[in-house]
């Protein structure tokens, strides 16, 4: 268990902000001096957070934005607050995963609080959009992916370096979904940051603007789809989530997800961390300079 005096002027009540304005949800990373890097607690607040937007039936649309200069540099692999062995509340029926260890410990808590978690949040039935500025890595895209609309700043990248350590995308593998196969591959591989423009040109982003158009123009977007029928929302949402299922997005994530944790064991055998040692260190440290970055 971290011990809460590790979180080094960070109050654990403020990871995440709430506020609603004109039937729109604004649901806020607040860890700007870790570039909103997510902890296990910030996971489990945000999960809180979307949970009482969806019970509120005054709430009509979802707004996911990031405190500070970054949407958010990805999961927490090496901050004071790093939190891997608390228990947690869990987004579905698995056991405990604090008081295990190996290849468990990292199956049993991935699976439900990153695979698990943003399954979850992409069946929300109402709209979400992302609101995305500067560095958006690795976790931080799984965020952005499970979001019905991105509309990111100029200065918005998106990256997931992981490759440095050995592992073959995040949890929530929707690479393949989300960018053409080709651009897919070099995006993975190569591990390089994606401008927000090169990311609309593939579909993947919605909207392009500049940094302080940001807020104006999601707010715009979140008034318009206020307008529109709840239940009507709900369906269309439903529908496309089902349409994805059905070429294969679930079955796909299912499979890449045991080779994540195929990888992270032979992390384990070789380096002695599921980060991969030197290589793990590497991506720390890249992930730290890219959340540097602008």
């Amino acid at each position: 268990m971290t011990n809460p005096a590790d979180e080094t002027q960070e109050s654990v009540e403020d990871y995440i902000l709430y506020d609603v304005r004109d039937s729109v949800a604004w649901i806020s990373l607040n860890r700007p001096r870790y570039h909103n890097s997510q902890n296990f607690r910030l996971l489990d607040k945000l999960d809180a957070a979307f949970r009482r937007a969806v019970d509120d039936d005054g709430v009509k649309v979802i707004v996911l934005k990031g405190e500070g200069k970054n949407f958010s540099a990805g999961h927490d692999i090496g901050t004071p607050a790093r939190d891997k062995h608390m228990e947690r509340t869990r987004a579905d029926l698995w056991y405990d995963h604090s008081n295990k260890e190996g290849p468990e410990l990292q199956w049993v808590l991935e699976q439900d609080a990153y695979l698990g978690l943003c399954r979850r949040w992409q069946a929300i039935p109402k709209p979400m959009i992302a609101m995305v500025q500067g560095a958006c890595i690795s976790g931080g895209l799984m965020l952005a992916w499970v979001c019905d609309l991105i509309v990111a700043s100029e200065d918005a990248y998106f990256q997931d370096p992981v490759m440095f350590m050995g592992v073959p995308g995040v949890e929530y593998f929707a690479h393949a979904y989300e960018l053409p196969s080709r651009v897919a591959r070099e995006f993975l591989l190569l591990g390089r940051r994606m401008p927000a423009q090169r990311a609309y040109s593939f579909g993947m982003v919605n909207e392009v603007v500049p940094r302080d158009k940001l807020e104006h123009t999601v707010t715009e977007i979140a008034a318009d789809l206020a307008k529109k029928p709840r239940f009507g929302m709900a369906l269309a949402k439903q529908a496309f989530n089902m349409i994805e299922d059905l070429r294969g997005k679930r079955s796909a994530m299912d499979g890449v997800f045991h080779m994540h944790q195929l990888a992270h064991a032979q992390n384990v055998l070789t380096s002695g961390s599921v980060i991969g040692g030197l290589d793990g260190r590497a991506m720390a440290a890249a992930s730290r300079e890219n959340a540097k970055a602008k």
